[in-house]
């Protein structure tokens, strides 16, 4: 029994606009300390704010995931349901490792024990899906030392009679009568509206109509950071512009000056399917509209069809009949930790009570459940207190929208520093992903998904143990969230709000989100007859004689259709067999579009592989899986086409192999399997008999002249290598020996110029092995001329290459043969001594470490 057994809980149901949030901000303040848990973090900060004119900024914090302001002493709490600090007294019998974990560490003694108020709002949510166990356990568990409520709508009522029967219900009727309004055209919206969508396509596609009909509409999504979306609202609520365009997030208590909301459909996604809207659903947005005492309408944009009301849902929204909840979806709010498998089975535990069921696998189990699938990771998980911690890092949100398998592997990158070392995240990492998002360049989805992938960060900041300097990056990832906050702000504002119209759009009058987009077969797009211009692969071009009036307008219009078309394209790809990809010079081409480069790494077989920036189109699932595609693409071309050069990579990553093979094999690859022997002479000088042995058993020759790999040189390797590392000039197939200055004549294609003639290095070789065997000492000898005969080589080009491999012609009577004798190949210069305490001086020490190895 919770040692807070005896203190009031209230639940106070009703619908919007009934005062449940000013209610139970009014009881918060009237107690010593209090704790609100939301269902947003735009919700949480709003209030917040609130809160902090009332109480002072010194006296009141903020806790989410991605943002942590906790003064010394604070004494009331406003946070995300998910955020709520559990442990101790404040929680009494619901202690909950995940959530605590996030406040281990630094500070965590402002973090009170207990306080005397509790509240959970919009508990209806605990029927979600997704994230309803987290509303059901703090409904069941979450406490105040004297006083606890509860808020939601009315259809909550049933199920807590059964899982709090110790609770008072109390309804609160509506300020204000809602009323339907009927079917209103964009073009015939009256002013205060908020017409909402269900995916940011449609929030886009419908303030871009409105910013040609009526001037401009502020966009409000629960994806905004609470900077950029108050920045938005505060354009609204001044009159900058009438009209505002929001997703269903506006349904959970944001409090907007609303007189009507329409809406722009009535089905959505759910994650799982494409559904119509519940009434509930309905009746929690459409409520929006009216503020206290003023009434306020609802309605849909069109009369008839599936994005029409029917007479039932009406009528049901205007008397706030919302249908029952039978169950709240549960999970084990204090899961076993003795083990993984113990952690996974407490997780699926089904609930005892005949109202709970078990939810859905949310994002975190799926992710745990892939990690417990590595064996690395069960080798590293030993104790509770490293499985506490695997559960911590499955608990980071999947922000950016990649899906369970992209998001675990970037969690397994976290755990993997999780549990190794000081058990901190890596500095220089973090320190990169922040400074490759710290850019305000690109369009509204670019920035968005910059801020999608700061959240990332920004929540591992908040994790106090996760890093060594938490408080630095916490600054850090709120100062870059602001940053973009602002781009985006200035993005949406600058591509939604506009005051002029054009002729065209007068003339087609109903609206550019609703005019048919056609793609044709040679990829033309056409609006209403008006070409518009072509989609070559994911990269639109406008006609060039297209005017700029017509041209703004015809690609609002178009923005809908080209999504679904570039979705279709950008499956396509993901799904692409092998043979619609192709290497052309640094580009990856896809049906003969460029759809990625090869930056350089150093590495000609492990290049970093970027989409292309026409890519961005593509929602980030999508982009994920083209990048793993593309990855797997280039790999598999390299095993098959370049067998041997992947053997090198391989190689020079081998610990066993040792620092000199390591270090020779890494020098092969970098120049694409043919080094001059010149280039590696003095690490070639301290191979040992062994090393020898295991670089021939890989494939390559250290000739007197060239280190290469004879298998390199065939035609099918040769092709591929060249189209790898870019190489002009393709000698023909099957050559030995090429006129000085034909294309492929030099060594980067494995020919070595003597005199007029450039010869197979391979070749070259073979002449100077035939020497070796045929002299004794320095006796002079004469070389058998068969070999060179047959090869096709001219006295001049013989004589040169006998001299570069170490022989010197002597003085033969006329008519005789020529003979030869040994000289030796001219010694490598010594490097000179590095001067002290210089970065060459340690790049030389370096080196060193390397080769004694």
């Amino acid at each position: 029994m919770s040692r807070f057994s005896n203190s009031p809980i209230t639940a106070v149901l009703g619908p919007t606009n009934t005062g449940k949030t000013h209610l139970a901000i009014e009881r918060l303040t009237g107690h010593s300390s209090g704790m609100i848990g939301f269902p947003l973090r735009l919700l949480a900060r709003e209030v917040y704010d609130r809160v902090v004119a009332m109480k002072g900024p010194k006296e009141v914090a903020l806790v989410t995931g991605e943002e942590r302001i906790v003064p010394p002493g604070a004494r009331w709490f406003l946070c995300t349901a998910e955020s709520m600090p559990i442990g101790g007294g404040m929680f009494a019998g619901a202690e909950n490792r995940n959530a605590r974990g996030m406040f281990a560490g630094a500070d965590n003694e402002q973090i009170p024990r207990e306080v005397g108020f509790v509240a959970i709002d919009e508990g209806q949510l605990g029927a979600d899906p997704e994230r309803g166990h987290v509303f059901t356990d703090r409904i069941l568990n979450a406490r105040g030392r004297d006083e606890t409520m509860i808020l939601g709508s009315d259809s909550l009522r049933p199920v807590l009679r059964k899982l709090v029967p110790e609770a008072e219900i109390v309804s609160r009727p509506r300020f204000s009568t809602l009323r339907y309004a009927g079917a209103k055209k964009l073009s015939r919206l009256p002013k205060r509206s908020a017409i909402v969508a269900f995916s940011a396509e449609e929030v886009y596609a419908v303030a871009e109509a409105l910013r040609r009909l009526r001037g401009g509409a502020a966009v409000v999504m629960g994806a905004l950071s609470p900077r950029t979306r108050n920045a938005q609202v505060a354009m609204f609520q001044s009159g900058e512009v009438d009209y505002l365009v929001a997703t269903d997030a506006i349904g959970m208590g944001l409090n907007l000056d609303v007189g009507h909301v329409a809406f722009a459909s009535l089905s959505k996604f759910d994650g799982r399917r494409q559904r119509r809207l519940t009434i509930a659903e309905m009746s929690q947005i459409a409520g929006r509209a009216g503020r206290h005492q003023r009434d306020g309408t609802f309605g849909a944009l069109v009369e008839e069809g599936p994005g029409a009301f029917t007479s039932e849902e009406i009528q049901a929204i205007e008397d706030h009949r919302i249908p029952a909840l039978d169950h709240l979806f549960w999970r084990e709010g204090e899961p076993d930790f003795a083990g993984i498998d113990a952690l996974i089975a407490s997780l699926e535990r089904k609930p005892d009570s005949p109202v709970l069921r078990a939810a859905p696998e949310a994002v975190d189990l799926a992710v745990l459940k892939r990690l417990a699938g590595e064996d690395w990771v069960r080798d590293r998980v030993r104790g509770s207190n490293t499985v506490g911690r695997l559960w911590a890092a499955c608990g980071l949100p999947d922000f950016r929208k990649l899906g369970a398998d992209p998001h675990a592997r970037f969690v397994a990158r976290v755990f993997r520093h999780l549990s190794e070392g000081t058990g901190h995240i890596p500095h220089q990492w973090f320190a990169d992903e922040i400074a490759r998002l710290d850019r305000v360049d690109g369009d509204v989805e670019t920035i968005s998904g910059r801020i999608a992938a700061a959240r990332s960060w920004a929540y591992i900041a908040q994790r106090a143990d996760w890093l060594a300097e938490p408080l630095h990056w916490a600054e850090r990832t709120q100062s870059l969230e602001e940053k973009l906050s602002d781009a985006l702000h200035a993005s949406l504002t600058q591509r939604f709000v506009d005051k002029r119209t054009t002729v065209l759009l007068r003339q087609i009058g109903a609206g550019a989100s609703h005019l048919p987009v056609v793609v044709g077969p040679e990829g033309e797009v056409s609006v209403e007859e008006h070409v518009l211009g072509h989609l070559h692969g994911f990269r639109f071009v406008v006609e060039p004689d297209a005017r700029a009036a017509d041209k703004r307008m015809l690609l609002a219009a178009a923005e809908k259709g080209l999504a679904s078309e570039l979705r279709r394209r950008g499956d396509a790809l993901v799904a692409a067999p092998d043979k619609e990809l192709a290497l052309d010079a640094a580009a990856v081409t896809w049906r003969g579009v460029p759809v990625a480069t090869l930056e350089s790494t150093g590495n000609p077989v492990r290049p970093r592989i970027r989409l292309d920036r026409a890519l961005d189109v593509l929602d980030a699932r999508v982009r994920a899986a083209a990048q793993e595609r593309i990855e797997r693409w280039f790999a598999n071309r390299i095993a098959e086409g370049l067998p041997d050069l992947a053997t090198l990579d391989a190689l020079s990553r081998d610990a066993a192999a040792g620092g000199r093979v390591r270090a020779l094999a890494g020098l092969l690859v970098e120049a694409g399997g043919l080094l001059p022997r010149r280039a590696a002479g003095a690490l070639v000088e301290t191979l040992d008999p062994n090393d020898r042995k295991r670089l021939r058993k890989a494939g390559v020759t250290i000739g007197t002249l060239d280190i290469f790999t004879p298998a390199l040189l065939k035609p099918r390797p040769a092709a591929a290598r060249r189209a790898l590392l870019g190489l002009a000039g393709a000698p023909p197939e099957g050559a030995t020996v090429l006129p000085r200055g034909a294309p492929g004549a030099e060594l980067e294609h494995g020919f070595r110029p003597f005199g007029s003639q450039a010869v197979r290095i391979d070749l070259a070789e073979r002449i100077a092995r035939a020497a070796h065997d045929t002299r004794t000492g320095r006796t002079p000898f004469t070389p058998d001329p068969a070999l060179a005969t047959s090869m096709g080589l001219t006295a001049d080009t013989l004589a040169r290459l006998m001299a570069q491999i170490g022989f010197q012609g002597v003085r033969t009577p006329k008519g005789e043969p020529q003979r030869w004798v040994w000289k030796g190949l001219t010694p490598l210069a010594k490097p000179k001594p590095p001067p002290r305490d210089t970065s060459m001086g340690q790049a030389f020490a370096k080196l060193a470490e390397l080769v004694d190895e």
